[in-house]
């Protein structure tokens, strides 16, 4: 059995993106308190944009102000909800020898989702950090639904996903075990 080697990735936390979100300053806190343990910890982090919705370098690519990648992290630029199609992801995570994504970031129920099942149907074990990732309220055949529901649940969703072999958590970003 190899090692759990985590890799924190953190999705689409720009302007653009958490403009309108629900609680977003508050995961944007969280966020980076996440960020600074994990790199305290020695745990790798890779950030993740879109660009399919925001030119680059526009004001909404950019990533929102009080998040701070170091020059050494991997960033990498998506064009659909699923960070590894059409990219190199898979290719970073392997350099890095991950066995386990720790998940934050923006949609919940869009690029978040699609981006943690994806990995588990490619063999990582998931952990949505439960506290930091947000998206956009809608509404859903006629019936509105906020946030803060979506939020609650895809935290649910990951709590229940189930592959063989593999580990499905949602953890607290002040408690998650990042090693």
């Amino acid at each position: 059995m190899l090692p759990v080697t985590s890799v924190l990735v953190v999705v689409d936390l720009q302007v653009g993106v958490v403009r309108d979100a629900w609680d977003a300053d508050g995961v944007l806190a969280r966020t980076v308190a996440l960020v600074e343990r994990a790199r305290a910890e020695g745990t790798p982090v890779v950030w993740v944009q879109d660009e399919q919705d925001f030119p680059r370098g526009s004001d909404d690519w950019q990533l929102a102000p009080v998040l701070e990648p170091h020059d050494d992290e991997e960033r990498i630029l998506k064009a659909y909800r699923d960070a590894f199609a059409g990219t190199d992801l898979a290719d970073v995570l392997a350099e890095l020898r991950a066995t386990r994504l720790v998940i934050a970031g923006a949609q919940s129920d869009f690029c978040v989702r699609t981006l943690g099942q994806s990995a588990a149907a490619l063999g990582f074990d998931v952990t949505l950090v439960g506290d930091c990732h947000t998206t956009w309220g809608g509404e859903h055949a006629g019936a509105p639904v906020t946030g803060e529901q979506i939020v609650a649940q895809v935290n649910a969703y990951f709590v229940g996903l189930r592959y063989p072999g593999q580990t499905f958590t949602v953890e607290g970003h002040g408690t998650v075990p990042l090693a």
